[in-house]
């Protein structure tokens, strides 16, 4: 019995140290398949550069999105002083109308009894004047009573505020006094576009009555659209006016539309977010008003550790450099990578590798040369 108990636990030291020396043996076999080595003629067609990890000044891309909206100084929203019947109009969504061009015509009787009272209170108003002035005279030289002069005064001065009230009528309906008078009373005004820009909405048709409250046209002028965006709350502080940024649309995400912040919002809605507008540097006349954007914003610079994006590869799911070791040997070297621009990327562990030599052009070649090997 002792001894078949010492003969099994031989067995199980044994068995132990072969697990032991299999596990080692492993780890060896991992850590020799993350070196390679180049025979001569790999180092010559591969064309190698080496390079060291360097600081630069780097900057973070904040992404946004929002639509293109219109200030309420550009938009315009027509309707009649006075009310009337359509009696034309051709104006359509979409359309382009100039400033002071005509784009509808109402009627109504009350603009010729408007110009009828008008023309009768001014063909008064001499006569009144006159007798206001005999009066006054009359008055002077004791000839005539105070109560008569008063009079006289009293319908002189109420007959010029009539004139003066129908003149102001007659010019928010947009009649033309200088060209009135009694051969000439019309029964229609015309309605004259008070901007350059787009017709956004036609609420009318011919022949329907428009009440002065009714919207019969919204314009817009689109010269000065502005590109909302939604920010959030921790993104805020990131951004200042005069900020320059980038926007695109999903339909066409090429074209980039150069902006610069105007205004940030000052107070969060429910969602813990605001709106920051930004204008356009060149007006686009295919920008439409509610479009959905998307933004870049370039945000704080940062010093940081970079490589050529040359030198970075991925391989497995993560992101290596290869550190030479000797003038042929290369060793794979897991890195953490952040922002990548203008030619360079960010390693974020990037202090344990200073001053070690790095491949940059023609890591792939390396890494196709350790997959080889493996493979093998």
């Amino acid at each position: 019995m002792k001894y078949a108990f010492i003969l099994f636990s031989t067995a199980l030291l044994l068995q132990a140290c072969g697990g032991k020396t299999k596990t080692a043996e492993a780890t060896t076999e991992q850590a020799v398949e993350s070196l390679v080595t180049l025979t001569d003629a790999q180092l010559k067609n591969a064309a190698l550069e080496i390079t060291k990890l360097q600081q630069q000044q780097i900057s973070s891309m904040l992404k946004l999105n929002g639509k293109i909206d219109v200030p309420p100084q550009n938009i315009v929203s027509i309707s009649v002083p006075m009310g009337g019947y359509l009696k034309s109009t051709k104006l359509l969504p979409g359309l382009h109308v100039k400033k002071g061009e005509v784009i509808a015509v109402i009627e109504d009787q009350q603009y010729i009894q408007l110009q009828q009272d008008y023309l009768t209170a001014k063909a008064k108003l001499p006569f009144l004047e006159n007798e206001y002035n005999r009066q006054k005279e009359l008055n002077e030289s004791k000839a005539s009573s105070d109560k008569t002069y008063q009079q006289a005064e009293a319908e002189f001065r109420s007959q010029k505020v009539l004139t003066s009230a129908l003149a102001e009528k007659l010019k928010l309906a947009g009649i033309n006094l200088s060209r009135l008078d009694e051969s000439n009373i019309t029964r229609s005004i015309q309605i004259f576009s008070p901007i350059d820009g787009y017709v956004s909405a036609v609420n009318v048709n011919i022949g329907k009555y428009v009440a002065p409250t009714d919207v019969l046209f919204e314009l817009i002028n689109p010269t000065d659209i502005h590109l909302a965006l939604t920010v959030f709350e921790k993104d805020v502080n990131k951004l200042f006016i005069g900020q320059k940024l980038v926007a695109y649309t999903n339909n066409d995400p090429s074209n980039k539309h150069e902006c610069e912040i105007l205004l940030i919002g000052k107070d969060l809605n429910d969602e813990r977010n605001t709106e920051v507008h930004c204008h356009f540097e060149a007006y686009d006349k295919t920008l439409i008003p509610g479009t959905y954007m998307n933004a870049e914003v370039e945000v704080k610079n940062k010093a940081a550790w970079v490589v050529p994006e040359d030198a970075v590869v991925r391989f497995e799911n993560k992101h290596y450099v290869f550190v030479k070791k000797s003038e042929k040997q290369f060793e794979l070297t897991e890195v953490q990578t952040g922002i990548s621009e203008k030619g360079f990327t960010e390693i974020l562990n990037g202090d344990a590798l200073q001053q070690k030599e790095i491949v940059g052009k023609g890591a792939y070649t390396v890494l196709m040369s350790l997959k080889n090997k493996t493979e093998d």
